[in-house]
């Protein structure tokens, strides 16, 4: 204890910092006086000047003003361990990588120097000025309490986040490979993971990760057996799975119109999962908006509930960090564990709780240097000073070293995921922009003291379209908000250009198409030759073309995609309708034939074609596909490979088809019509003012025949 004691009042007298500011580094010994009642010494705040490297050789030190204000260098262990926007771990190294903190920045100094904000208005510092010159005149007034609560400042952002947040620039960081996602998912400390796999809405299912389930051993999925296991454990853990559409609001503009559209959702969700997905019940697909809080507040309770550990997996821009915002359970620190939760493994003390404890019993250990000295008499020291400095210095240095190597110990750089930070009610939240790879490392915030945690990964690549616009037009790639587009006639000899860029061409030169661009991207329609010299940047035109300079020497097909989905019932409307004419489809002499072309990361555009069936034709394939569906409800059982070969077969090769034309004849697919524009066309009007109702007319018309029969009668 006489150690520690020397150490305490060395540091204390001679390096001449307040005991609030000395690092947790320099007194590892006196950890153990942990009996020594805690409060604190300083009743005022003090700035003093900072330390040199010169040693006092007497006991007692010079006088310094107590309200000198002399600027302290910022300590570089203040700074959070982690940034909260990007969760890039802290560096003040490479200015131009993620967590970088420039220390001259104003919210990064004021939360290092630890200075609190009092809220003190010019006018109260007068007041409050005043009343010390008073003296004990003024000591007898009750004017009540002049401080203003204080306010601690959150911890700052790295600068690659401000700049994003402030300024809209910023660079992309380099997007993991699926592998890194599984050995991070694989270093979880629980026993009970749930992966939410987050689907954009605007390209569904474009952003879908293929393969997931098998590479991060995922349990499978319930099939429509009634005895199918409902869950299933590999290694000791139990990992499911959640399908999550978010930004949800772009499909239709109201909540009712989306949920209608979810029995659409699961089968194209079907389709492509492909062959492991046909006998699935798929009851585990949610469709969200964060925008329009639409299904979020049922999926927040569902992550309470379920606890443990929530991996939010996705590629790049589908809506990762915009959701974490909305159904991350927020003020719900309960004080106590209860019985049955699930916790985390048991990890070492978290290097912000040691740096505490270390002050308060340095503040402890140093009142009791003073109560011991006033009890001491004067002029007491050490009968060779020299030696009893070089004693302490070299304390001192050990001591430094056995905690600096404590503290770099505790963060495993080797390790993909990062320590889990403190648990606080509302913590901050990761950043939400439009630039692809925001994220740079995985957020870990926990819950419910110790329930369960909520982890955003960094975004998955997604094509890097964008690479090949030019840097002005990048953001005009993202879709915001739900686009209401105009309908578009591609005559015989026209093509549909998107951007410039990319083209879209029928290829049969008498077919008629109608186009739904739901896009940010302009569309225009105009004459293929035109197109094509537009497209390969070969022709000047008024038309902006928005894609880097050579990049017309990059274009290449990216497929043909032939309209064979028959949407005659929804397309023809009082036609076939039972309510009003009410004509069989199969009974009309044409058909109408749709698809859905989607651009990843953009949206999709709607294409429809009216073509007219050849004479005698037979629909033979309905009359085999009801054949089949009576067959298998009256025996209860489904066959799925057969129904694949049926749909395989509905492909009609004399059915309309269109060529996409897009750089390096990538970032396109198709699906099966949503038929979006319907619910745009069909959306009720609100708000409208609805005139006073017709007066009705009943007794005007009694009155007028009353005073004719008085009329006849005279």
């Amino acid at each position: 204890m006489a150690t520690s004691t020397r150490i305490a009042q060395r540091v204390v007298r001679q390096v001449r910092i307040p005991l609030a500011d000395i690092p947790t580094f320099l007194c590892p010994a006196i950890l153990r006086a942990t009996s020594v009642p805690l409060r604190c010494v300083h009743k005022q705040s003090q700035c003093i000047a900072p330390a040199s490297q010169r040693r006092y050789i007497t006991s007692t030190a010079p006088s310094v003003p107590q309200n000198s204000r002399v600027t302290r260098k910022p300590s570089l262990q203040k700074l959070p361990q982690q940034c909260a926007g990007c969760g890039a771990l802290s560096q003040t190294v490479d200015s131009d990588g993620p967590g970088f903190y420039t220390l001259t920045r104003k919210s990064v100094k004021t939360f290092v120097e630890g200075v609190s904000a009092h809220g003190l208005s010019a006018e109260d510092e007068v007041v409050k000025a005043a009343l010390e010159r008073a003296g004990p005149e003024a000591a007898s007034l009750d004017l009540g309490d002049l401080e203003a609560p204080v306010t601690y400042p959150e911890p700052p952002v790295c600068d690659r986040c401000h700049k994003l947040k402030h300024h809209e620039t910023g660079v992309s960081i380099h997007h993991p490979s699926i592998q890194s996602i599984q050995d991070t998912i694989f270093e979880s400390p629980y026993k009970y993971n749930h992966v939410y796999h987050i689907i954009d809405a605007a390209d569904f299912p474009m952003s879908l990760v293929p393969g997931l389930q098998k590479l991060l051993h995922i349990t499978p999925q319930r099939s429509l057996n009634r005895r199918s296991k409902t869950g299933r454990f590999y290694h000791g853990r139990k990992t499911e799975v959640s399908f999550i559409i978010t930004r949800s609001d772009l499909l239709a503009p109201l909540k009712t119109q989306v949920d209608s559209l979810m029995p659409y959702l699961r089968e194209v969700l079907r389709d492509t999962l492909g062959r492991s997905a046909k006998d699935v019940r798929l009851g585990n697909v949610r469709c969200v908006s964060a925008k329009q809080a639409w299904w979020t507040k049922e999926l927040k309770e569902d992550i309470w509930k379920r606890g443990g550990a929530g991996w939010m997996v996705g590629k790049v821009n589908v809506g990762k960090s915009q959701l974490f915002h909305d159904v991350f359970p927020k003020g719900r620190k309960a004080a106590d564990k209860k019985l049955g939760t699930i916790l985390p493994a048991r990890t070492a003390l978290k290097s912000n709780e040691t740096k505490d404890i270390v002050l308060d019993t340095v503040e402890a250990i140093a009142e009791s240097i003073e109560e011991g000295e006033r009890d001491s008499p004067v002029g007491a020291e050490s009968p060779d000073p020299t030696l009893a400095q070089v004693e302490v210095d070299e304390e001192l240095q050990a001591a430094f070293d056995k905690l600096e190597s404590s503290a770099a110990s505790s963060l495993d750089t080797s390790s993909l995921l990062p320590p889990a930070p403190t648990e606080v009610d509302y913590p901050s939240m990761p950043l939400v922009s439009s630039l692809p790879g925001t994220t740079a490392s995985p957020i870990r915030l926990s819950f419910g003291n110790g329930k369960g945690e909520l982890i955003d990964l960094p975004g998955l690549s997604r094509g890097d379209l964008e690479l090949h616009v030019q840097p002005e037009h990048r953001s005009s790639l993202v879709m915001r908000s739900r686009i209401q587009p105009e309908q578009q006639t591609v005559r015989p000899g026209q093509s549909l250009l998107l951007g410039g860029f990319i083209r879209i061409t029928p290829t049969d030169p008498n077919v008629l198409l109608l186009s739904y661009s739901f896009t940010p991207i302009d569309p225009h329609v105009t004459s293929t030759e035109k197109a094509i010299g537009t497209q390969a940047q070969t022709r000047e035109s008024a038309l902006v073309n928005i894609s880097l300079p050579g990049t017309g020497e990059e274009i290449k097909s990216a497929g043909i995609f032939p309209l064979k989905w028959d949407v005659t019932r929804q397309r023809t409307g009082p036609i076939t309708s039972p309510k009003a004419i009410g004509i069989k489809p199969e009974n009309l002499p044409y058909k109408v034939l749709a698809t859905d072309i989607l651009i990843e990361g953009c949206g999709w555009v709607e294409l429809v074609a009216q073509v007219r069936k050849k004479p005698g034709e037979v629909r033979s394939f309905e009359r085999e596909w009801k054949q089949e569906f009576d067959r298998a409800s009256r025996s209860g059982e489904w066959e799925s490979e057969e129904r694949s070969e049926l749909d395989d077969a509905d492909v009609d090769p004399d059915c309309p088809a269109v060529e996409v034309f897009t750089p390096q004849g990538r970032f396109i697919s198709a699906r099966r019509p949503m038929n979006a524009w319907l619910n745009v066309a069909g959306k009720p009007a609100k708000g409208k003012l609805q005139g006073r109702p017709r007066k009705s007319m009943k007794g005007v018309k009694k009155a007028e025949k009353k005073n004719r029969a008085a009329g006849a009668a005279l």
